[in-house]
């Protein structure tokens, strides 16, 4: 935990990103192996989200709120899928991020939940993102570490699909 204490100034941040760090090590271990089912892998995917979050402490405003957990799982199942490209990249196959993704639980009840579900995780993160969590367009983009304008064409497919998922079950 030294190492990322000291990529942080304020000692404000410093106490949030402690907290955020022993209340949710162990979950983030649980998704990236879940994700790379390998004990060292995920042990590098953590590390690597713990990084993203710290730089990006900022942004959490209290580390046991609901808000954090979704942010925190977004970031880790990211840093897995990421190292499990890196690591799969000379493979003849490629990832399918359908395939490797945490499973999203069905809610109960047939509406907007249900259909946000149903998307693929990609476009799910996106939309969790942007307006479950209330991030922007360029924060988005740091997160999932792509550029602002494929954020930008992530959140309007993601949209575009969860609209016409909305049609399919009756929503709209």
């Amino acid at each position: 935990m030294i190492i990322y204490l000291q990529t942080i100034v304020d000692p404000a941040d410093r106490s949030k990103f402690e907290r955020v760090y022993l209340n949710y090590r162990a979950f983030m271990f649980y998704i990236a192996n879940k994700i790379l089912h390998n004990t060292q892998d995920a042990e590098d995917a953590v590390h690597n989200a713990f990084l993203s979050i710290a730089k990006n402490i900022e942004k959490i405003e209290d580390p046991t709120s609901l808000k954090t957990r979704g942010y925190v799982s977004i970031i880790t199942e990211r840093k897995a899928i990421d190292l499990y490209r890196e690591r799969k990249k000379y493979e003849s196959n490629e990832l399918a991020e359908d395939e490797v993704s945490i499973p999203f639980p069905l809610p109960e009840e047939h509406g907007l939940e249900w259909c946000i579900s149903k998307l693929p995780p990609r476009y799910r993160q996106a939309i969790l993102l942007k307006y479950s969590h209330g991030y922007s367009t360029k924060e988005i983009a740091e997160i999932l570490d792509i550029s602002p304008a494929a954020a930008s064409k992530l959140d309007q497919r993601a949209k575009k699909k969860l609209y016409e998922i909305c049609q399919e079950e009756g929503i709209l």
